[in-house]
């Protein structure tokens, strides 16, 4: 047996593969690694000064009457007591066996009535905390009869100073009132009816970065020494969150949450200041009273395990690297490959592109896993399995457009690349049946068309005029009388009736053409073709595996016309841009004007299909999966004109959309099985559209946020503000689809920047459309075929001109009164609300460009030129 010796240079490629797929998921555990820095807070030994207790284990809910067992509470106070000898509670009548079981353990506590505004019940409070302050005098050292009570305006200052006084004269014990420290500079005389303070100090509400928590901290608690020299001061509640949502300049984080109690912690030790705090355990069921973030004030999490250690630095996520590992090793394979079959790239493509799929699968790995650090209802999770699918989907066309991206702007030169030719000499020239199938068009337009072909610098073909189900005679008439007098080389044909549409017309045509045609051409019934339209690229068809040579489609008379130039750009980056990516791997769209088919090829494969209302791209699609080739020259041999108003516009995208989505279904054998169809032909087939589906996905989103947003507005308890989690990678999906597209256009697309700009806005007012072809044509099996105007048809009030964006201009007025909705009742102080409400907007631009298209269609009028 011989072995073939391996070459250093076969070897290379594949080694710098690697080796770049190595950097980049290194960078990938340097990200997390950087983003997970140790914090180095003081380090805090001994007792603390009393924990908050409420002792409801992770999924008990006291709004559902589900309450903890002694053995539950007693775990808990035996934990406490490892750490503090001190905790307070807040009801007497709510798990009344802690005192039982404090007294027990040997705990201190700061017993609390609930006093809110039914005043039965706080009857019921009073009288039990008066006994329970008799029945254990060695543990209840302190009461507080009511928390928070004045701000929350539940009864009056009078009422609960009176309440204040009764337990006074009931019990031994000192008693206080708890409130923040604005209602007792509101209330002084609070103080006469109490014999110590209790004031809740929490900088996290008020808005403070928490580097500065500590010193609002300090200086609120010393403003209330200067009110009160001659009381004492208990600092009830003090605290701040690990998770939830940001308020203005305070971050809930584990971090913050550790660094802020350790410096307090030795802050009060050094100031002697008495505290409790807030709290001891994490409370998930307070989420629903007072959202997200009020379920993450303990210090031990709902499981009773500690969220951070007292001495040492301290992690935020101290699972990172296992994170950091899966998202390198889920990337490590599709880079590696990437970057070895496509080593023809440009190193800064290849970089670039690594670190997309690097990208995507660190957000793969954190979007799974983030929901973990959350106390996530079953409305959240709800939430949370719809969406991630979507972010899933929201990766895969991101990199789709990332890899078009790459290709477009790094590579060294296109690999398939097609030009025109030299002409034949007449003998050898391929005899052309040009085929132009036309309904109920202006006959002066398509005058036009035949007089550009009756001007073809060509000897050897044929026009054949195929008007379908035009109803007037004062349409067709004249045009069939023109090609009566051009002579031989046209041929009218009327149809009446006749079924499958333009597909049925061609059909109709092939029958009807020249025994002697070697290659049919397709012309559009607006077109002016060039005069070596066919001399200079009909040598292609020499090749035998050529079935179809495809032009771009061009637009004439439209430079001084706004609506018109706008949508002729937006046209051209397809050509320039998505065409020459499709062509690399022989899968161009073949369209239905300009271009040229192989007759036996044509013939050969069944005609032209009448299932489906973009027979144009499924014969390319068949005429791959047969073996041919297709080759797509850019150059501009014919142009058209535009559609005329919005509404065709909207109709001709949304027509497209459907039979993508009828030749995918119809198709979708080739395109997921191994058969002729390439690779390469496959991937862009089943992704060319993927951009479609993400229209498809902005509509259902949408739709998803306005109802989420109405809940979060008149539900807030059931509805809590969206995770960054769901957040983020939309955020990231809209500015990286921005930047991708306006990059490309800059670099392909020879326009201005005004130019460019109108185009985009051209672009997204289709969005609505395509959402509505592609789920129509996912769910029904037939539309009509909407020829797409070519001459104005709306005209009218201005109010006409918003006629064909009836549904955009509705999605927009209800984005509108979403984003008012959550100004009005959020403002600005949570982050995640800011960033729902930047969403929501951000949802807002497709429908908001679709009535400003319209207003510019309706404005331009009919002006050209």
């Amino acid at each position: 047996m011989s072995v073939t010796p391996v070459s250093p240079d076969s070897r290379h490629p594949r080694l710098a593969a690697i080796l770049l797929a190595l950097v980049v998921a290194a960078m990938n555990i340097g990200l997390w690694w950087w983003s997970n820095l140790p914090h180095g807070p003081e380090d805090w030994k001994g007792p603390i000064g009393g924990f908050a207790l409420s002792a409801f284990q992770r999924y008990q809910n006291p709004l559902k009457l589900d309450f903890p067992s002694d053995e539950e509470i007693d775990g808990d106070l035996k934990l406490i007591s490892q750490y503090s000898p001190r905790i307070r509670t807040y009801s007497m009548l709510e798990n009344a066996q802690i005192y039982r079981l404090a007294d027990k353990n040997g705990l201190n506590v700061l017993a609390g009535a609930w006093i809110d505004n039914r005043l039965d019940n706080n009857e019921k409070e009073i009288e039990t905390l008066i006994a329970q302050a008799r029945r254990y005098p060695t543990s209840i050292k302190r009461v507080i009869v009511g928390n928070e009570v004045l701000f929350r305006n539940n009864v009056t200052p009078e009422q609960l100073m009176a309440y204040a006084d009764r337990v006074r004269a009931a019990i031994n014990q000192p008693v206080s009132i708890a409130e923040p420290w604005h209602i007792w500079a509101k209330y002084p005389e609070l103080a006469d009816h109490v014999d110590f303070i209790t004031v809740h100090l929490f900088p996290y509400w008020n808005g403070i970065d928490r580097k500065s928590a500590i010193g609002d901290a300090l200086g609120s608690y010393n403003q209330l020494r200067q009110l009160f020299p001659n009381k004492p001061i208990v600092i009830g509640e003090i605290g701040w969150p690990s998770n939830g949502n940001r308020f203005q300049y305070a971050d809930p984080s584990v971090s913050n949450e550790a660094i802020f109690l350790r410096q307090w912690f030795n802050e009060a030790k050094k100031r002697n200041i008495d505290y409790y705090v807030m709290e001891a355990f994490d409370q998930p069921w307070k989420e629903q009273l007072s959202g997200r973030t009020e379920a993450y004030w303990g210090m031990f999490s709902a499981d009773r395990k500690p969220k951070f250690p007292f001495t040492g630095p301290v992690t935020e996520d101290v699972k990172w690297p296992w994170k950091a590992i899966a998202a390198s090793l889920l990337a490590l394979l599709p880079m590696i490959w990437f970057a070895h079959r496509f080593r023809r790239f440009k190193l800064t493509g290849r970089f670039f592109f690594a670190g997309l799929i690097q990208l995507a699968c660190g957000l793969i790995v954190w979007s799974a896993t983030l929901p973990f650090n959350y106390y996530l209802s079953w409305i959240d999770w709800t939430m949370l399995v719809l969406l991630f699918p979507a972010q899933i989907a929201i990766l895969a066309i991101l990199l789709i457009n990332g890899f078009e991206f790459t290709e477009v702007l790094w590579r060294p030169r296109w690999v398939r690349h097609a030009g025109m030719l030299r002409p034949d000499p007449p003998e050898k020239q391929p005899f052309v049946s040009i085929h132009l199938a036309c309904y109920n068009e202006p006959p002066e337009m398509v005058i036009v068309t035949l007089d550009s072909l009756a001007a073809l610098d060509y000897n050897n073909y044929e026009v054949l005029v195929i008007d379908n189900n035009t109803k007037d005679p004062n349409v067709w008439k004249p045009v069939q009388e023109y090609c009566e007098k051009l002579g031989k080389h046209f041929r009218f044909f009327h149809l009446e009736p006749w079924p499958g549409y333009k597909a049925g017309a061609l059909n109709f045509g092939l029958k009807e053409t020249d025994p002697r045609a070697d290659v049919v051409a397709v012309i559009d019934a607006d077109y002016e073709v060039r005069a070596d339209w066919l001399a200079a690229l009909t040598g292609h068809f020499h090749d035998p595996k050529v079935a179809v040579v495809q032009c771009p489609q061009a637009h004439r008379e439209f430079e001084h016309n706004t609506f018109r130039r706008m949508t002729a750009w937006e046209y051209d980056g397809f050509f320039r841009i998505g065409m020459h990516h499709r062509n690399e791997r022989n899968a161009i769209i073949q369209h239905g004007t300009m271009t040229m088919v192989r007759r036996s090829a044509l013939e050969g494969t069944g005609g032209w299909s009448e299932w489906t209302i973009c027979e144009d791209a499924e014969l390319g699609l068949r005429l791959m999966h047969a073996g041919y080739d297709l080759v797509y020259v850019d150059e501009l041999m014919g142009k058209g004109l535009t559609p005329a108003d919005f509404k065709a516009y909207k109709s001709q995208r949304y027509r497209w959309a459907f039979g993508a989505m009828q030749i995918l279904k119809g198709r979708w054998d080739w395109m997921t099985k191994k058969g002729p169809l390439s690779g390469g032909q496959r991937f862009h087939f089943l992704t060319g559209w993927f951009s479609w589906f993400a229209d498809a996905l902005h509509l259902l989103f949408t739709l998803m946020a306005i109802f989420w947003t109405a809940g979060m507005v008149a539900f807030p308890a059931l509805f809590n503000l969206p995770m960054q989690l769901f957040l983020v990678p939309v955020i990231g999906f809209f500015f990286a689809k921005a930047i991708f597209g306006i990059v490309l256009y800059r670099a392909r697309v020879p326009c201005s920047w005004y130019d460019t700009l109108m185009a985009s806005l051209a672009s997204m007012g289709l969005s609505h459309a395509i959402a509505r072809g592609i789920l129509h044509g996912l769910t029904r099996e037939k539309t009509s075929f909407v020829v797409t105007a070519k001459s104005r048809r709306l005209g009218g009030s201005n109010f006409a001109a918003f006629a064909p964006v009836r549904e955009e201009l509705l999605m927009a007025c209800a984005l509108l009164f979403c984003v008012l909705g959550m100004a009005a009742n959020y403002g600005a102080q949570y982050i995640e609300g800011l960033l729902w409400m930047f969403i929501l907007a951000a949802q807002a631009i497709p429908y908001v460009s679709a009535v400003i298209g319209a207003w510019i269609a309706h404005k331009a009028g009919d002006k050209a030129g």
